[in-house]
């Protein structure tokens, strides 16, 4: 196991500026990293892995309690949406010390809450109104040209710790760099930051907690647009 220098401080998600998406994933990166822990992450994120299915498994029958909701209501319940969005968060951070990323060493809390000190944070602004109309077409119809991108980018193949797609290639990468150089490629890092904010927005859009239609637009780093350095 490695000691833990942030490379740069990324403070936990604020409020989304006048361009910024409702939607938010700020990540840091760790320094240094350990050259030989990732290729056992994949076990040792495997606790994470069983609570996140269980979870997920809730969040869709939270989805359909939502969607009526927002229906006949126009608002997502607050208790509903702060868990579907916890367990959001827990995602990404999982994915961030595993294989989404490979950003950290530091083990992820078990928590739906954001934890201030630890590298990697989602957010998501809670609207006081959604769209009844939009609920009935927009995680199916109007999120499907962004599906298609994110079968591209996270793919459906996966081999023990390895999951296909383009971000699980980068990732890869990522490791073997460190391997052999004990150094995280900076743009790399960016690349594989951007994409995963994309997958994040998408998925923020289809499990119905923002009516903001994901831009089709690859937003590199661990900082959201529009933030100050």
């Amino acid at each position: 196991m490695s000691t833990h220098v942030t490379s740069s401080a990324v403070p936990p998600p604020g409020p989304a500026g006048p361009q910024g998406y409702p939607a938010r994933l700020t990540a840091r990166l760790d320094a240094p990293l350990s050259r030989w822990l990732w290729l056992v992450k994949w076990l040792l994120a495997l606790p994470h892995h069983v609570v996140l299915f269980f979870l997920w498994a809730a969040v869709a029958g939270v989805s359909v309690v939502a969607f009526f909701a927002i229906l006949f209501t126009g608002g997502y319940p607050r208790p509903l949406f702060d868990f579907t969005s916890g367990v959001l968060r827990w995602s990404w951070r999982v994915a961030y010390y595993a294989y989404g990323a490979l950003g950290t060493d530091r083990y992820p809390p078990f928590t739906l809450a954001d934890v201030p000190d630890y590298p990697a944070h989602w957010d998501v602004t809670y609207p006081e109104h959604l769209s009844r109309g939009l609920v009935l077409v927009k995680w199916w119809l109007l999120a499907l040209p962004h599906y298609l991108i994110l079968g591209f980018l996270v793919g459906g193949a996966r081999l023990a710790w390895f999951s296909g797609g383009l971000i699980g290639l980068l990732t890869l990468f990522a490791g073997v760099a460190l391997a052999f150089t004990g150094l995280y490629p900076r743009g790399l890092y960016d690349l594989l930051l951007g994409l995963n904010r994309w997958v994040l927005r998408v998925a923020a859009y289809a499990v119905l907690l923002t009516d903001a239609y994901p831009p089709f637009r690859l937003d590199q780093g661990g900082r959201e647009p529009g933030t100050a350095a």
